[in-house]
C-alpha cells in the first residue's frame, strides 16, 4: 500500500520452517508486506496460522528460514534497537519483584541515560497510560489491565520507532479491552510511532487499524491487504455503529472463513 511516506517495516518473502523428527513444517510460507512510517496496521488470520511466529521473526527473536525483514531501512539480524514489543502475557513480561517504575525503567539502563533522565521518562510514560503515581506499586498489586498498561509504558518509554503488539488485550475483560484499544489509538496519534498489531479479534483489527492484513492458514501468506476507510477519529460507540465498520468486519470475516476452507479445515 502506497502512503507517500517511507516504509518503517519491510517484510519480503519471509519464510519460517520447523523441523520435527518426521518432517519439516512450514509455519510461515511466503509473506511480503510493508508498513509506512507512522502507520497502524493490524494482522489477523485463522487460529494457528503463524501470527506470533511472524511477529517474532520481525522482532528479531526468531531467525527466518528465508526472506528478509528490514526496520527503518536496516535488515534485521537480531532485536532491532528501534523496536519495542508488547506481548499478550503481561504477567510473564513484568518482573514481580520490581515495582512498576522499575519495570518501566529496565530497558532504559543500557541506553546510557542518567538516573534523572530515566526517572523523567518513567514518569512521562506512566502518565501517558493513565498510571501517574503508580511507580512504587508492585505488579501483583495491580489489576490485569493496569499491568498491561505498565508493559505498554515500558515500551513507549524506550521511544521506539516501531511498536510490535502480539494480541496484547486477549487476556483482559471486555471493558478493559475497549479502554486499552482507545489508549493505543491515543498513544499512536500523540507519539506518531509505527504500530504493527497482531490480533485474533476481527472487530479489534477494524477498529484500530488503518489497514488489516489478512493471513491465510499455514503455510502463511498474505491473502489480502484491506484498507480501513473509517474516520481517523474513532470511538467505541460511533465507530462500531458505522455501516462501513460492519461492512469491513464482514469482509475480513469472509476472508478468514475462506482461508479455513482453502486448507480443508
Amino acid at each position: 500500500m502506497t502512503t507517500g511516506k517511507e516504509d518503517m517495516l519491510d517484510v519480503h518473502r519471509l519464510r519460517r520452517s520447523y523441523r520435527t523428527a518426521a518432517r519439516t513444517v512450514d509455519a510461515v510460507g511466503n509473506v511480503t508486506f510493508s508498513v509506512a512510517e507512522g502507520e497502524l496496521a493490524c494482522v489477523v488470520g485463522p487460529s494457528g496460522c503463524g501470527k506470533t511466529t511472524l511477529l517474532r521473526c520481525i522482532a528479531g527473536l526468531l531467525a527466518p528460514s528465508g526472506g528478509t525483514v528490514a526496520v527503518d531501512g536496516r535488515e534485521v539480524s537480531g532485536p532491532p534497537a528501534e523496536t519495542a514489543v508488547v506481548f499478550q502475557e503481561y504477567g510473564r513480561s513484568l518482573f514481580p519483584w520490581l515495582r512498576a517504575g522499575e519495570n518501566v525503567a529496565l530497558p532504559l539502563r543500557p541506553r546510557g541515560l542518567s538516573g534523572r533522565e530515566r526517572r523523567a521518562r518513567v514518569a512521562e510514560a506512566l502518565k501517558a497510560v493513565d498510571l501517574a503515581g503508580a511507580e512504587r506499586a508492585y505488579p501483583w498489586e495491580l489489576s490485569g489491565g493496569m499491568q498491561q498498561r505498565v508493559a505498554i509504558a515500558r515500551a513507549i518509554a524506550y521511544r521506539p520507532k516501531l511498536l510490535l503488539m502480539d494480541e496484547p488485550f486477549a487476556a483482559v475483560d471486555a471493558q478493559t479491552r475497549a479502554d486499552l484499544e482507545d489508549l493505543i489509538l491515543g498513544l499512536w496519534r500523540d507519539l506518531g510511532i509505527t504500530v504493527l498489531f497482531i490480533t485474533h479479534d476481527i472487530d479489534e483489527a477494524v477498529y484500530l487499524g488503518q489497514r488489516v492484513l489478512v493471513l491465510s492458514a499455514s503455510p502463511t501468506v498474505v491473502m489480502e491487504d484491506v484498507a480501513v476507510d473509517l474516520p481517523a477519529s474513532r470511538d467505541q460507540l460511533t465507530t462500531r455503529a458505522d455501516p462501513r465498520f460492519a461492512a469491513l468486519r464482514s469482509k475480513v470475516y469472509r476472508l478468514i472463513r475462506s482461508a479455513h476452507g482453502e486448507r480443508g479445515e
